[in-house]
Parts: C-alpha cells; sequence; structure tokens
C-alpha cells in the first residue's frame, strides 16, 4: 500500500512538473511575441487618421430639456457639450501596440486621447439615462442608451436597462438585436452581457 501511495505520489509530482514546464514554456512565447509585436509597432511611420470612424455626438437629439434644473442632468449635458468639439473615437479592445502597428508609434498619443474622449462620453450616456431613469422619464434615456449601444459600448449596464425597456414593451426583437450588438464588441465585457441577455430572456433566443 505504501509503494502504491509513493508511485501514485511521484507520478502526481511529474505530472505537475510537466504542466508547469509547459505553462513557462506558453508565457516565454507570448512574451517573446509580445516584444516582437512591439518593436515592429514602434518602428511604423506616422500613418493617416483620415479613415478613423469619428462619433458625432447627436445633442440635438437628446432629451437636454428634461431634468436641466438637476445639478448632476447639468453636468452630463455639459460634459457632452464639451465632447461635441472633440474627437472620439471608440477604441476598446485594442491596446497600445495595437494601435502603434496601424497608425503609427507617432500618433499614439492623439489616439489614446481619442478614446478617453470615448470612455467618458459612455459612462457619462448612462449617468445621464440612470438620472432620467430615477426622475421618471424612462422613454428618454433609451434613446441616450439606444446612442451609446450604436458607438459600441460595452458598459453592461447599458444592455440590461435596454433590455428590460423592451421586454416591457414586448420589443423581444430588440433583444435580440441587442444581444447580436453585444456578441461583436471586442471586450471581455462581450460573453458577460450576452450570457445574461441569453439566460434573462431564454425564451428571446
Amino acid at each position: 500500500m505504501n509503494l502504491f501511495f509513493l508511485a501514485s505520489f511521484l507520478i502526481f509530482i511529474i505530472m505537475i512538473f510537466f504542466v508547469i514546464r509547459g505553462q513557462q514554456r506558453k508565457f516565454k512565447e507570448q512574451e517573446a511575441e509580445f516584444w516582437s509585436r512591439e518593436a515592429r509597432a514602434n518602428s511604423v511611420r506616422r500613418m493617416s487618421l483620415d479613415d478613423l470612424k469619428y462619433i458625432h455626438i447627436p445633442l440635438e437629439g437628446f432629451p437636454t430639456h428634461l431634468m436641466n434644473d438637476d445639478p448632476e442632468v447639468l453636468e452630463y449635458i455639459n460634459i457632452l457639450e464639451s465632447l461635441t468639439s472633440r474627437k472620439v473615437v471608440n477604441f476598446t479592445g485594442r491596446s497600445n501596440t495595437d494601435l502603434k502597428l496601424e497608425y503609427g508609434t507617432a500618433n499614439l498619443d492623439v489616439l489614446t486621447e481619442y478614446d478617453q474622449n470615448y470612455t467618458v462620453l459612455v459612462r457619462t450616456l448612462q449617468k445621464w439615462a440612470d438620472r432620467l431613469i430615477e426622475g421618471g422619464f424612462q422613454k428618454e434615456a433609451v434613446v441616450l442608451m439606444e446612442f451609446a449601444v450604436s458607438t459600441g459600448t460595452d458598459i453592461s449596464r447599458t444592455y440590461y436597462c435596454l433590455a428590460e425597456y423592451y421586454a416591457s414593451q414586448k420589443r423581444f426583437q430588440e433583444i435580440d438585436r441587442l444581444r447580436e450588438a453585444a456578441g461583436n464588441l471586442h471586450s471581455a465585457n462581450r460573453k458577460v452581457i450576452t450570457r445574461h441577455l441569453q439566460e434573462r430572456y431564454p425564451d428571446v433566443f
């Protein structure tokens, strides 16, 4: 019995050794690939930014007339107004290396600024939508969230709130479109959002 236990223990140790060794080799390969891509990216010359998908903020179509005496709502409106004069691009899911490879190292700072503007945009839209929902203006909040989805936001709450509204209006086809939109995201939230919608509304899919 002791010999059997010892043999089993040794086999287990050997298996662990090979697993760890395999993981270390995989990590080294990934690290080497990263630095290889980074080296290539750092040598890419400045490229044109004309083909970027700049986001136009249709502030004139947003419910700026509602609750604009609320300090929070007014702050959100002001933020969006300031963004209308800036360039906004969604780079969610793309690393700095990806951006340098495509547009050149010299453009990284400005591209980072565009992406930061996008993050501010979608976060502000959801905060504004939440405030409108609290104030009883759910239909008007939907306008903000639908726009956010059209830009490729990966904020899960935006999808969940929209799905709840569509379900209350029996617009189940719209929930399916939400799932499809979420499935096209280049973000870690893609699987989380699609799984939630499928589990929450199983009869739709």
